[in-house]
């Protein structure tokens, strides 16, 4: 299991306050609240671009909190996907790997796994400013994973999609992390999305976790 500590701050008008939690290190945990409750904030935390001093975040034996946010390997969605437009699908992709300090030999190969598995075959030398907003949250997840993140942290990463795109997507994004067996965060507010996604569930209201299922 991964198991956040002391996950605490206090912003004057509004606390973080999670003394302890735990990741599931297989499947999807999700991290449920309406907006204002902490849920994007914890994520930030996580990822170390939020300053959380008393934080303790043990995976494998390793305390993720004290390492920088680059060293601690984590696969990244953030709502607004933030793709570089210049580049192609491809080169966005290849970038993080590269990024990594990932192999060619095994880049190559990665490429084409992913590339299959999130079908991305029809666009993946397009513009990255000219493809779908379906298209963009495949390349933004194949590039979060091609960097073999220790895990996967999703932001709402179906919000800006229609409502049909979103169940396509919900299906594609649980058979390519059941395949890769990532163990994965989601934050999310939609009821629909833990439906299909989640192993377990944390509810979150104003800074704390009120109850698990």
């Amino acid at each position: 299991m991964s198991f956040v500590e002391n996950l605490r701050r206090d912003y004057g008008d509004f606390k973080i306050d999670i003394p302890r939690w735990e990741i599931l290190d297989q499947g999807v945990t999700v991290l449920s609240g309406p907006s204002g409750s902490g849920k994007t904030t914890v994520f930030r935390m996580l990822l170390g671009l939020e300053d959380c001093p008393g934080m303790k975040w043990t995976f494998d034996n390793q305390d993720l909190a004290k390492l920088k946010t680059p060293d601690r390997r984590l696969g990244v969605v953030f709502q607004t996907l933030d793709l570089f437009p210049h580049m192609t699908a491809k080169e966005n992709i290849l970038f993080a790997a590269r990024a990594r300090g990932i192999s060619e030999e095994k880049v190559r190969t990665r490429l084409k796994d992913l590339t299959q598995s999130l079908k991305m075959e029809s666009f993946l030398e397009r513009s990255a400013s000219i493809i779908s907003g379906g298209e963009k949250q495949r390349v933004a997840i194949a590039r979060a994973i091609i960097g073999e993140p220790r895990l996967l942290l999703l932001d709402e990463p179906f919000s800006a999609l229609d409502q049909e795109l979103r169940e396509d997507s919900r299906r594609l994004v649980k058979s390519v992390i059941e395949a890769e067996k990532i163990p994965t965060l989601l934050v999310t507010h939609d009821p629909k999305d833990i439906e299909v996604l989640a192993n377990k569930v944390f509810y979150i209201r104003n800074g704390s976790i009120i109850s698990e299922s």
